[in-house]
């Protein structure tokens, strides 16, 4: 009677049947380490599903296309910027809310994002702004008024910079500078843009 060898059974696939959130945790995980090593261009539905070492069904039934389940991974994953720095002056307050910011651009999911952007085309690139305005833009300038708001109580910062085109310079520069320019933001190009653009923007008339 014919046996199974020892090599043979262990050659065979082994199943880890998880389902629900554990299972959707490991496919998003995936979509993140996949856009890491071969980008959005590289990505697939089928290679996503290697990587959770699950079927390509159990990610069809969750998400239907690429876009969507990229998009739901990035949600999930990024940093949260919830928390304005105070350490008693606009100027330190603004260079502390942007290292927080490149410390999400250059998170593992950031990173991911930043693919997304570099690699998609215009109508694929669209389908992501909720996804980095929810998670990156709006949660720096909404940082960035309550910043502002406190220099103009403590006299540093003009009554009339509380405005939005104000709290979009800083996401705004930082986007472009690192879709456009292929900017890493050091240490000294966070000073320049703070120093050169913010604090003269900010300053109280007559200063």
């Amino acid at each position: 009677m014919a046996t199974s060898s020892p090599t043979a059974a262990s050659a065979q696939p082994v199943s880890l049947r998880r389902r629900g959130a554990v299972l959707e945790r490991a496919i998003l995980d995936a979509v993140l380490e996949q856009l890491g090593t071969v980008g959005w261009n590289g990505l697939t539905m089928e290679g996503v599903a290697a990587g959770a070492q699950t079927g390509k069904a159990a990610v069809y039934r969750r998400w239907s296309s690429k876009e969507e389940l990229v998009a739901a991974a990035l949600q999930a994953a990024l940093p949260r910027l919830d928390r304005a720095p105070d350490l008693g002056s606009v100027r330190e307050d603004l260079l502390a809310l942007c290292r927080q910011a490149r410390e999400v651009m250059y998170s593992c999911p950031g990173l991911a994002l930043r693919s997304v952007i570099h690699e998609c085309d215009t109508l694929q690139a669209e389908r992501f702004h909720a996804v980095i305005f929810e998670g990156l833009v709006e949660p720096t300038s909404k940082l960035l008024r309550e910043v502002t708001i406190r220099g103009i109580e403590r006299g540093e910062v003009r009554g009339g910079a509380a405005n939005e085109y104000v709290f979009d310079v800083i996401p705004a520069m930082m986007m472009y500078r690192a879709k456009v320019c292929g900017s890493e933001w050091c240490e000294r190009d966070l000073e320049e843009m703070i120093d050169q653009l913010m604090v003269p923007l900010l300053r109280p008339e007559g200063d």
